[in-house]
């Protein structure tokens, strides 16, 4: 969608940008201050956590994902990142490590959700 492009782009945009625990910009990010923030600069307004994105978020299947749906990892949904295609997500990972790009399946995926 025209709204999820959106997201793909400011989250690209942030490529470099630090981590910081909580953050949510515009010069540090957490990974969920990151995909909220996406969503934000597209217009639509979504949950702050991890958790609350996975569970307040319409759910896809992993293998549908569209740019700017939101992949969440880990059994404890305690890390996203926003799908930019071809198999890769932007991500803010952890402390020292900024903002960057991944393969989607470095790391165990528990769900992926729509927001627009």
């Amino acid at each position: 969608s025209g709204r999820g492009a959106a997201a793909v782009q400011f989250a690209m945009a942030q490529i470099g940008d630090a981590y910081v625990y909580g953050g949510t910009g515009p010069s540090g990010w957490d990974c969920s201050g990151l995909t909220s923030g996406a969503w934000a600069a597209a217009g639509v307004s979504i949950p702050r956590t991890s958790q609350a994105q996975l569970f307040g978020l319409p759910r896809v299947s992993p293998s549908n994902a569209r740019p700017g749906d939101i992949v969440v990892y880990y059994s404890g949904a305690s890390h996203v990142g926003i799908y930019i295609g071809n198999g890769q997500v932007v991500h803010a990972s952890r402390p020292g490590v900024p903002v960057g790009i991944a393969p989607m399946h470095s790391m165990p995926v528990v769900g992926v959700v729509s927001p627009g």
